[in-house]
């Protein structure tokens, strides 16, 4: 579903700020797989999300969603292929439409936007069977504003809206970072079960070694611009965050965990 072969990214080339971001990363995603990513400060986990999204043109290499090269398209064009939920909750909704509307954009994604039509009735119980997978009581509160709802409320609705159309690929970008721990643990549960109830392929980074081992069924760990970990099956099953320090001391070649690593 998604093909990534030998990319390269570099920002501010040939200046004293020059920072080789992605050095020949080559990563592939089966359908239906649930992956989760995860590096210090600087690895280049969110430059490799941002390229596959088309937020940064890569320098060189390819990348394919479900077999359509989609390298040199903007990011407009490849806004059908992705769904995508951003650290910050404000960036996915509408804040000052109602929740329904919200949604209703969301489903007509890719068509010619717009609610001049209004919502139909079967449009709203679909909408609240929806909103009932997230547990938050939303359901009965469609038509309240979503600038009214909490960080959590508003993040869930978002990952809600950008599974809508069952895209090909999920991007999750750190989703839960800006949530305190409790409610970034319900978001994440629903997330689990959004991504196994439609099979999604899904690439998610995350700042938590824990939540990285927990979810998912393939776990990679970005230094210093490439991939340094892929663990999958079985092994990942077992992985604690003791291994996985482990594992990462190893590669990276240094005897103590990277202290950007544990702090991020």
């Amino acid at each position: 579903m998604l093909e990534i072969k030998n990319i390269w990214k570099t920002f501010n080339a040939n200046t004293v700020n020059e920072k080789v971001a992605l050095k020949g990363v080559s990563l592939t995603l089966n359908d239906g797989e649930f992956v989760t990513v995860i590096g210090g400060n600087g690895a280049g986990k969110s430059t490799l999300m941002n390229a596959v999204a088309g937020v940064y043109p890569v320098d060189a290499g390819s990348i394919t969603i479900d077999g359509v090269d989609v390298t040199h398209l903007p990011e407009h064009k490849r806004a059908p292929y992705i769904g995508r939920v951003f650290q910050d909750p404000m960036m996915g909704t509408a804040a000052t439409m109602q929740i329904e509307e919200n949604l209703a954009l969301a489903a007509r994604r890719g068509q010619v936007r717009g609610l001049k039509a209004g919502i139909t009735k079967g449009e709203r119980e679909k909408y609240r069977e929806l909103l009932k997978i997230l547990d938050l009581g939303l359901e009965d509160r469609m038509t309240s504003k979503v600038g009214l709802l909490s960080g959590g409320q508003r993040q869930a609705l978002t990952l809600l809206m950008a599974t809508l159309r069952k895209p090909r690929l999920l991007l999750l970008d750190e989703h839960t970072a800006a949530l305190d721990p409790k409610t970034a643990a319900k978001v994440l549960d629903t997330t689990e079960r959004i991504v196994q109830k439609d099979k999604l392929t899904t690439l998610m980074i995350t700042h938590n070694m824990k939540d990285a081992i927990v979810h998912g069924d393939r776990l990679i760990m970005m230094y210093n611009g490439k991939i340094a970990i892929d663990v999958s099956g079985e092994e990942k099953k077992k992985l604690t965050v003791e291994s996985l320090l482990d594992m990462f001391s190893k590669v990276s070649g240094s005897d103590e965990a990277d202290d950007k690593l544990l702090l991020s």
